[in-house]
């Protein structure tokens, strides 16, 4: 019998953030049920962060070098950072300054490892399916939602329409029930759409129901934490591939042939 390969995913999360350490994992034990010889153990580190807001957002990421300290010292293969808003709300292309600033304290601790963040890998799993033209679903209000869309916007993939479900605290936005995006997603006008963002958020859980909703509506459908699932593996090299978890982790064969 193999060896079994583990390797340790570091995150960085918002405190009161649950569902990345649920849904990420919940992925990932999918995946080893089809390679059983490659495993993953998960560590967080935490920022302060309850309401979702503009400020509360800049005060998170002013904690990011020490979150990112502290994962180096239990020298992780791969580290995301995990909070798509955060990024976003920054300015255009500000995920790879995080990503970067996290890199750069890795590697000062003896610790390199690649890293990944929520909003880079959205916006790159976008480009790997081929989208130009989208409908995005959030938790955030309004003017949060407005900067997300823009921020995809400028990565060259239209938002044609946006829905936000205007929750500010972050654990209120936890205890959605991902049912409710059954019906959300038939609000959002789908015209002319190549893919489906069903949670730019990954506190609002959607895991669940994705692979429904994808069969539903007929386009490839995806999620800040499909997506970062997607990014790490390709960020560690190995095949990025999950059992019921939408167009983006299926295996090549499926993808090419459509959701």
């Amino acid at each position: 019998m193999s060896a079994v390969s583990t390797r340790r995913i570091g995150l960085i999360v918002p405190s009161s953030n649950t569902t990345m350490e649920t849904e990420l994992p919940a992925l990932l034990r999918r995946r080893e049920a089809l390679r059983p010889q490659e495993a993953f153990t998960f560590h967080a580190a935490r920022m302060r962060m309850r309401q979702v807001t503009p400020e509360e957002l800049a005060a998170m990421n002013a904690q990011t070098e020490r979150a990112a300290a502290e994962l180096a010292d239990l020298r992780p293969d791969a580290v995301a950072t995990a909070c798509l808003v955060a990024i976003m709300a920054q300015g255009t292309g500000f995920h790879c300054t995080a990503e970067q600033q996290i890199a750069t304290v890795l590697a000062a601790e003896g610790a390199q490892a690649p890293v990944v963040s929520s909003a880079g890998a959205l916006v790159a799993a976008l480009g790997a399916l081929g989208a130009r033209r989208v409908a995005i679903v959030t938790p955030y209000m309004k003017p949060l939602t407005a900067r997300v869309a823009a921020y995809i916007e400028a990565e060259g993939v239209e938002v044609h329409d946006a829905l936000s479900l205007e929750v500010a605290d972050n654990r209120a936005v936890a205890a959605l029930d991902p049912a409710g995006l059954l019906e959300h997603w038939r609000r959002l006008d789908l015209s002319g759409c190549d893919a489906l963002v069903l949670s730019a958020c990954v506190q609002m859980p959607s895991l669940p129901v994705l692979a429904e909703v994808e069969r539903a509506c007929g386009l490839p459908t995806l999620s800040a934490a499909t997506a970062t699932a997607w990014a790490l593996l390709r960020a560690l090299e190995i095949e990025p591939v999950a059992p019921d978890a939408g167009a983006l982790l299926a295996p090549d064969t499926l993808r090419e042939g459509g959701a």
